[in-house]
C-alpha cells in the first residue's frame, strides 16, 4: 500500500501497478497522459469516476516514485 493518500497498489488489481483507489486506473497512465501535454480538464473529461483530488494525489506519487513510474511507461511503450 503506497503512503500517498487514495492511491494503492494491490496484486490482481492491473498487476499490481499503483491505482487510484477504487478505479483501475494506473497513475503511470495518467502521468503518460500528462506528459504528452494532455490537461487536467481533459483527463477529467476522458475518466469521469476521477476528481480533482485524484490527480494531485497522483502527480505527488509521480514525484514520490518518478523511478518506478518511468519504468512502467516504458514497459508498456515496449507492450
Amino acid at each position: 500500500m503506497s503512503s500517498i493518500h487514495n492511491i494503492e497498489s494491490r496484486s490482481g488489481v492491473c498487476g499490481g501497478e499503483p491505482c487510484i483507489v477504487g478505479t483501475r486506473i494506473p497513475v503511470w497512465v495518467l502521468e503518460q497522459s500528462r506528459r504528452l501535454r494532455m490537461s487536467e480538464t481533459d483527463l477529467l473529461l476522458s475518466y469521469p469516476s476521477l476528481r480533482a483530488e485524484d490527480l494531485t494525489n497522483a502527480w505527488a506519487y509521480v514525484r514520490a516514485h518518478c523511478t518506478e513510474i518511468d519504468l512502467q511507461i516504458l514497459e508498456n511503450e515496449e507492450a
